[in-house]
C-alpha cells in the first residue's frame, strides 16, 4: 500500500490544489522543510528506524542513512512514499516493537514527506537526446519528401514509457539505410530514371560545370535546414558536401550525387535525434540555459504532432519570437485544431489507456466469437475519437470519466445495444442515454485490455482505474498468493467469482489493498470481459455492482461508481498533468517536476481542468523551456 492509495482511507490526506506560490514562499518553505528534517525526522528516524533500516543490514531494501544524505533527491521519492505508507499504517515499527512513536510523531513524518518537494533546487532537468520513434520517423518522413509513412514499418516497435534509447546497433543502421533507399526512391524514382518534378524541386537545374559546388552547397543548406529542423553549421555542410564530392569523383552526375548527399541527411544522427543545441557550461554546478527557439519548435511539434515543424513554427523560430509567451499559447491553440494533433492520442492517449496491444490481445475464441480485427479497430478508433474530442473542444478532463456521449460504427454499436440505431461502418458521435455508459471506464477497449482471456477480473480492473485515472501506485501482489484459476477447487465451487476475488481479503498482506481494489473492480462487474452489458455473471448467478470504499463511498451501479471517481478532480488532474508533463519531457518526473505540477494543476483548477488549458501550461512551463547542462559539458551541435 503506498501514500496514494492512503488517500481512500483518510480522505484527509487527499493533497488540495495549493496556490502558486511565489519564488520567496518557495525558499521559505525549504528552509521550514529542511530544518524539520533535521529537528524532528532525523531524531524520530534515530528512535525508531534505523536499528533495522541503518546501514549495517537494512532490511527490505530501505536505508535510511543513504536516504538521509540527499532526502530531496528524486530517485528516493518511492522510498520515502514507502516509509509513509507503512508507518501510517502502523505497519512499521513492527507492532510487536516495545518502541512505538506516537500517533502526533507519525503525523509529524508523514507530514514532512509531503514538504520533501520544496528541498529540491530549481532544475527543469536535462533535455534527453533520444531517437524519433517509429512513428515520429514516418511522420517527418511523410512530410519532409511526401513519401508514404509505411515507409518505417521495418521497424522495430518502441519501447512504452516516458525515456527513449539513444543509441544506434548495426542492425538498426543497416535498417534506417534500407528506408532512406526507399524513401529515395518513392520521392525521386529510380536513380537511373529522368527526374521527378519534386527532383526538380528540390535540386533545380544542373548548373555549368564550374558553379556545381557553390549550387551544390545551396542545395544542401537548404535540404538540411528542413531535415535537421534547424539552421545547420558550415561544419555540418562541409561534411555533407564531402559526400557530393566523393560521388563526383566517382563519376556520378550532379543530381545523382545531390541524391547521395541527401540520403547522407537522413541516415545522419542530426536528422534521427532530437537534439539540444551546442551549449558549454562553466563551473562546479549546473547551468540552467533556455532551450533556442529552433529547439523549442521541435520539442512543441514532437509533443503535438510527433513531427517534424512545420513552416509556420520553422518561421517563428527563424523569426526568434516563437518563445515569447503570447505567440507560444497562439501555436498550441492552433495545433490542437490541427488534424495532425491526432498523434496526441497515438503516441500519449493509446498508451495512457493502455489500448496499444489490443490488436494482438488473445481471447477465448469459443467464449467471445465477436472480438474480430474489426471490433477490434473499432474500439480503438472510439477511444480515439473521445480522446480527441476532449482535446479539441476543449473539455475538462473529468469528462474523460462522466462524458455522455462516445464513437460508434455498425461494428461496435451492439456492445452497446445500439445495433438498431448506429448502421454503416462510418464512426458518428453517440450521445448516451444510459449513464452506466460513457467515459473511459465503460469503454469496451479498455474494459477488454483489464480483463482475462476468458473471464472479467475485478483486480486487473481496480488496479487500472486507481494507476492510470487517479495516479496512485499498486504495488504487485506478493509472490506466494495463487491466481483464481489455482484456488483449491473443493472450497470454491459453490463461490461466485466476486466470493472468490474476496477471499484475497483474508490474508492480512492483501487484505489493505483489495479493500480499495476490488469493490471498484467489482463496480465495473456488469460489463463482460468484452465490455458488453450482463445482468448474470458466467455461472448465471446475478451480478453483485455494489461497494464501499475507505471513507465510506458506497455505490451499486457503475454509474454510481464512475459519479464518485469523477467527484476526485484534483487526482484526476494531477495524474494527466503528471503523465502528459513527462510524456513531454521524454523522463521520469521527480524533485521540482512536483512544484511545476502543482502550479500548473492550481492554475487549471481555474478554468475547469479544461484539456487546452493543461497542454498549454504544459508547453509554457519551466522544465519544457529550459534545460540544465552539466559543468564543463557540451551536447551535440546546434
Amino acid at each position: 500500500m503506498t501514500i496514494a492509495m492512503l488517500a481512500w482511507l483518510m480522505p484527509a490526506m487527499t493533497l488540495a490544489i495549493a496556490p502558486a506560490e511565489s519564488e520567496a514562499e518557495l525558499e521559505a518553505k525549504r528552509n521550514s522543510a529542511a530544518e524539520v528534517f533535521r529537528t524532528e525526522v532525523t531524531p524520530f528516524l534515530k528512535a525508531y528506524c534505523m536499528d533495522c533500516h541503518g546501514n549495517k543490514r537494512p532490511q527490505g531494501g530501505l536505508n535510511f542513512t543513504v536516504l538521509s544524505r540527499r532526502p530531496a533527491a528524486g530517485e528516493f521519492r518511492r522510498s520515502w512514499q514507502t516509509a509513509v505508507a507503512h508507518i501510517q499504517a502502523g505497519e512499521m515499527p513492527p507492532p510487536d516493537e516495545d518502541k512505538q512513536p506516537s500517533a502526533k510523531e507519525r503525523q509529524k513524518f508523514v507530514d514532512w514527506v509531503g514538504t520533501i518537494k520544496f528541498m529540491s533546487v530549481k532544475d527543469p532537468g536535462p533535455f534527453v537526446i533520444r531517437r524519433l520513434t517509429k512513428s515520429e520517423y514516418g511522420n517527418t518522413l511523410h512530410d519532409l519528401l511526401g513519401v508514404d509513412r509505411s515507409v518505417a514499418a521495418t521497424l522495430p516497435d518502441d519501447v512504452a514509457g516516458e525515456g527513449y534509447l539513444n543509441s544506434l546497433s548495426p542492425l538498426q543502421t543497416e535498417q534506417y539505410l534500407a528506408i532512406a533507399n526507399t524513401v529515395l526512391e518513392q520521392a525521386l524514382g529510380p536513380a537511373d530514371g529522368p527526374p521527378t518534378a519534386l527532383q526538380q524541386e528540390l535540386f533545380g537545374p544542373s548548373p555549368a560545370t564550374g558553379d556545381e559546388r557553390p549550387a551544390a552547397a545551396k542545395v544542401v543548406r537548404g535540404l538540411a535546414r528542413r531535415a535537421y529542423r534547424r539552421p545547420p553549421t558550415d561544419e555540418e555542410i562541409e561534411t555533407l558536401l564531402k559526400v557530393f564530392d566523393l560521388a563526383r569523383t566517382n563519376k556520378l552526375p550532379y543530381a545523382a550525387s545531390l541524391r547521395l548527399t541527401l540520403k547522407a541527411m537522413l541516415v545522419s544522427p542530426q536528422f534521427l535525434f532530437i537534439t539540444p543545441a551546442r551549449s558549454v557550461a562553466s563551473g562546479k554546478t549546473l547551468t540552467i540555459v533556455p532551450l533556442d527557439d529552433h529547439q523549442l519548435a521541435s520539442r512543441l511539434s514532437y509533443y503535438l504532432w510527433s513531427t517534424m515543424p512545420d513552416a509556420e513554427l520553422s518561421s517563428l523560430a527563424d523569426d526568434g519570437t516563437l518563445h515569447e509567451p503570447k505567440v507560444l499559447r497562439e501555436q498550441v491553440k492552433r495545433m490542437l485544431g490541427d488534424p495532425h494533433a491526432r498523434a496526441l492520442f497515438d503516441g500519449f492517449g493509446a498508451q495512457w489507456l493502455g489500448l496499444g496491444d489490443l490488436g494482438d490481445k488473445t481471447f477465448d475464441a469459443a467464449k467471445f466469437p465477436e472480438m474480430t480485427p474489426a471490433v477490434r479497430a473499432a474500439m480503438f478508433d472510439e477511444a480515439r475519437l473521445f480522446f480527441e474530442s476532449i482535446v479539441r473542444e476543449n473539455r475538462s478532463v473529468v469528462n474523460f470519466v462522466d462524458g455522455d456521449y462516445t464513437f460508434l460504427n455498425e461494428t461496435l454499436a451492439p456492445f452497446y445495444g445500439l445495433q438498431q440505431t448506429v448502421v454503416g461502418p462510418e464512426m458518428r458521435r453517440v450521445k448516451l442515454a444510459d449513464r452506466n455508459r460513457g467515459g473511459i471506464l465503460a469503454m469496451p477497449g479498455v474494459l477488454a485490455m483489464t480483463s482475462m482471456p476468458e473471464r472479467t477480473s475485478a483486480v486487473k480492473r481496480g488496479v487500472w482505474v486507481l494507476e492510470q485515472v487517479l495516479g496512485q501506485h499498486v504495488p504487485p501482489a506478493p509472490a506466494n498468493v495463487p491466481s483464481l484459476e489455482k484456488q483449491d477447487g473443493r472450497k470454491i465451487e459453490e463461490l461466485t467469482l466476486r466470493q472468490r476475488t474476496e477471499l484475497h481479503r483474508q490474508d492480512a498482506v492483501c487484505a489493505n489493498c483489495h479493500k480499495i481494489l476490488d469493490p471498484i473492480g467489482f463496480g465495473l462487474e456488469n460489463f463482460d470481459a468484452v465490455g458488453r452489458w450482463r445482468d448474470q455473471d458466467d455461472s448465471g448467478a446475478p451480478i453483485d455492482a455494489a461497494g464501499e470504499l475507505p471513507g465510506g463511498k458506497r455505490f451499486a451501479s457503475p454509474k454510481e461508481l464512475k459519479t464518485i471517481i469523477a467527484a476526485r478532480q484534483d487526482e484526476l488532474a494531477r495524474n494527466l498533468a503528471q503523465r502528459l508533463l513527462a510524456y513531454a519531457l521524454c523522463r521520469q518526473l521527480e524533485g521540482y517536476d512536483e512544484i511545476v505540477v502543482d502550479r500548473i494543476v492550481a492554475t487549471i483548477a481555474r478554468d475547469g481542468y479544461r484539456m487546452q488549458s493543461l497542454i498549454t501550461e504544459i508547453v509554457t512551463s519551466y522544465p519544457f523551456l529550459n534545460r540544465h547542462i552539466p559543468a564543463a559539458a557540451s551536447t551535440y551541435a546546434k
